[in-house]
C-alpha cells in the first residue's frame, strides 16, 4: 500500500526548512495528489523525484 504524506511531513523527509523549496520541487515535476482541499505526496514519488534529479558533484 502506498503511503502519503502532507507538505509538512514531505519537508521533514527531504530536510527542507520551508514550503517555498517544496513548491519549487513541485513546479519542477514532483507529483501532488489533491482531493478537495487536501494535498498529499506519495513517499514513492518523493524517492523517484529525488533519484531522477540526482547529480554527482565534483
Amino acid at each position: 500500500m502506498t503511503e502519503y504524506v502532507n507538505f509538512k511531513e514531505a519537508c521533514q523527509i527531504l530536510g527542507l526548512k520551508s514550503y517555498k523549496a517544496l513548491r519549487y520541487y513541485i513546479k519542477q515535476g514532483l507529483p501532488v495528489i489533491e482531493v478537495g482541499k487536501s494535498k498529499r505526496i506519495s513517499k514513492k514519488d518523493l524517492d523517484d523525484f529525488m533519484n531522477k534529479n540526482r547529480k554527482v558533484m565534483k
